[in-house]
């Protein structure tokens, strides 16, 4: 005899399978009104709300579970700051007393004039004149390396350049990848093998370039009329290209991945990197080392 399945009956087993991941803590990805559970005994959590007696997702994302606490991770989303997280930015305006800058955020970042060193590294406090010198500092425009001091009640991000390693970046590409493959790592300031510097923002936003100092990588407003050499273009694309081959194949980005996959790109010519046939060749290794420090 054929049997049948009775929409009741799916339903009830999908819900059972729902409820058994919640419990066992496993991730399940969901889309806007998907119910997540009817059990009471959770605490609301971001991208969800309640319906019916039933916990329901608000946007699309990976279901996760703290203790109590159910939330919903969004697949893809703005970078939100954390306290302590190395960024990279570009200044989109200067106010009284602060720069507001653009960190791939819901909002603008505020950087303020009190969060930046002076010029010898003076300790004071600042007045009317260094305000006025604040354009001597940080432009419209400008590329900067910055750590989160602190989040604002509405999620605005503090941002300061108080340590030597911190600042104005220039001879270099400045580009965005998803702020999500970015490893978080202890450092974020990297000198490849090939003579290259590479920052990589836990916002997704990375500068390439010319060697960085290893003492004061973020000091680099004497390098402004230093002229960029055509190998040394040609490097900063590749590592650029590499990055993205990365990103495009959902690969972690982090210094080895990074290392290994530039090695395997130098018998290809620049251009090709992000070839579709190109690309899976060239993150061969990256893709193993991602998986050996997963597990």
């Amino acid at each position: 005899m054929m049997q049948t399945h009775s929409p009741e009956g799916d339903n009830k087993r999908r819900r059972v399978g729902e409820d058994d991941a919640i419990m066992s803590g496993s991730k399940h990805i969901v889309t806007p009104g998907s119910r997540i559970t009817d059990d009471k005994g959770f605490i609301r959590g971001h991208g969800t709300f309640m319906e019916g007696g039933e916990l329901c997702a608000s946007l699309a994302g990976a279901v996760e579970r703290v203790n109590k606490l159910i939330f919903v991770r969004p697949l893809k989303s703005r970078y939100v700051g954390e306290v302590g997280d190395v960024v990279v930015g570009r200044i989109t305006d200067v106010g009284q007393k602060k720069w507001k800058v653009d960190c791939h955020g819901r909002t603008d970042a505020i950087l303020m004039l009190s969060s930046v060193n002076l010029p010898g590294g003076v300790l004071r406090r600042r007045g009317a004149e260094d305000e006025l010198m604040m354009r001597q500092f940080f432009v419209e425009g400008d590329v900067i390396t910055c750590e989160v001091q602190s989040l604002y009640h509405d999620g605005t991000v503090s941002l300061h350049t108080r340590s030597l390693k911190y600042g104005k970046m220039q001879n270099g590409s400045y580009f965005e990848v998803p702020c999500a493959l970015v490893r978080r790592c202890k450092n974020h300031f990297h000198m490849l093998p090939c003579g290259v510097g590479v920052v990589l923002g836990n916002n997704g936003y990375i500068w390439v370039g010319v060697s960085l100092d290893p003492l004061h990588p973020g000091a680099q407003q004497e390098q402004s009329q230093t002229m960029v050499t055509l190998e040394e273009r040609k490097k900063i694309a590749r590592v650029r290209n590499c990055i993205l081959a990365l990103a495009s194949q959902k690969l972690a980005i982090f210094d080895t991945s990074v290392i290994y996959c530039y090695e395997d790109s130098e018998q290809f010519d620049i251009p090709d990197l992000l070839n579709q046939e190109v690309v899976p060749v060239i993150t061969v290794r990256a893709k193993q080392a991602c998986a050996t420090m997963a597990t």
